[in-house]
């Protein structure tokens, strides 16, 4: 296997390692109540603070809006992953789109605000960041037949 392949593989897993995570973490804050989602979401600030308001129906509507893009957002990852693999610069593309776009809200929302704890989420910014570099790396060093 030489590099590039090598590099679109570990891309590929994880793409779905980071895309499961979300569709799962999407559907839990669309089955949780409001205060309950976001409590798990802002893992770092004190779940008292955050469950012990009775929310109006619209941040409920909010919280619900949040949990249906994490899910969308990490199948989008997930589905394009074969073409990850295969070094199609289409699936690299989205992959990176879809999943770096929405770390880089995280990190700039929720890990530069310091409400959130380095698991998971930092741990997913990781991920999502490394299968961007590996695939890029994949692309550049496919140039050259590496």
């Amino acid at each position: 296997m030489n590099a590039s392949r090598g590099l679109f593989a570990t891309a590929a897993v994880l793409w779905v390692i980071w895309g499961v995570v979300h569709l799962i973490a999407g559907l839990l804050t669309m089955a949780n109540p409001a205060g309950q989602a976001v409590a798990g979401i802002a893992d770092a600030v004190d779940p008292a603070l955050i469950t012990s308001v009775e929310y109006h129906p619209a941040v409920g509507a909010i919280v619900d809006q949040h949990g249906w893009n994490l899910a969308w957002i990490g199948l989008g990852t997930i589905l394009p992953a074969v073409g990850v693999w295969r070094g199609r610069l289409w699936a690299i593309g989205l992959s990176a789109l879809l999943g770096g776009m929405a770390d880089l809200g995280y990190f700039i929302f929720m890990d530069l605000g310091g409400h959130v704890h380095f698991v998971p989420g930092t741990v997913m910014t990781i991920v999502s960041s490394a299968a961007i570099l590996s695939s890029a790396l994949g692309v550049y060093l496919g140039r050259d037949g590496r």
